[in-house]
């Protein structure tokens, strides 16, 4: 199984960037996924997660609003849109995939990718 994170680079105060995260997991549809984050110096933490069909989202308090989890099944495709990043969003950034718990936390998450770094700078 692989997760390959894509999309992370330097933004500004302000910007955007959307994430991809590739999953090679069979069938893709069954899974939940969620991103996670770690800052410098602090543990990884949830961000968001979408349960299989895409109905289902769930956010940190300190991305909802501004981040959107999507997911198209077919191409076996997690999305992470990124709107209004501030310094406190740089971080490296994580995929993860889990069958059996909603939502998925650093403990019961069953894949994960190896990050992609987001940098937000003024």
């Amino acid at each position: 199984v692989q997760l390959q994170a894509f999309g992370g680079g330097l933004v500004q105060t302000g910007g955007s960037l959307r994430l991809s995260c590739a999953a090679s997991l069979s069938p893709f549809s069954s899974y939940t996924m969620a991103w996670f984050r770690q800052a410098p110096g602090k543990e990884r933490e949830f961000a968001a997660a979408i349960r299989w069909s895409g109905e289902t989202t769930i956010y940190a308090n300190s991305v909802m609003g501004r981040f959107t989890i999507s997911r198209d099944n077919p191409k076996n495709t997690v999305y992470l849109q990124m709107n209004s990043l501030g310094a406190e969003d740089t971080a490296v950034y994580y995929c993860a995939a889990g069958l059996k718990y909603w939502p998925l936390t650093n403990a019961n998450a069953r894949y994960w990718g190896p990050g992609t770094q987001v940098t937000v700078s003024s």
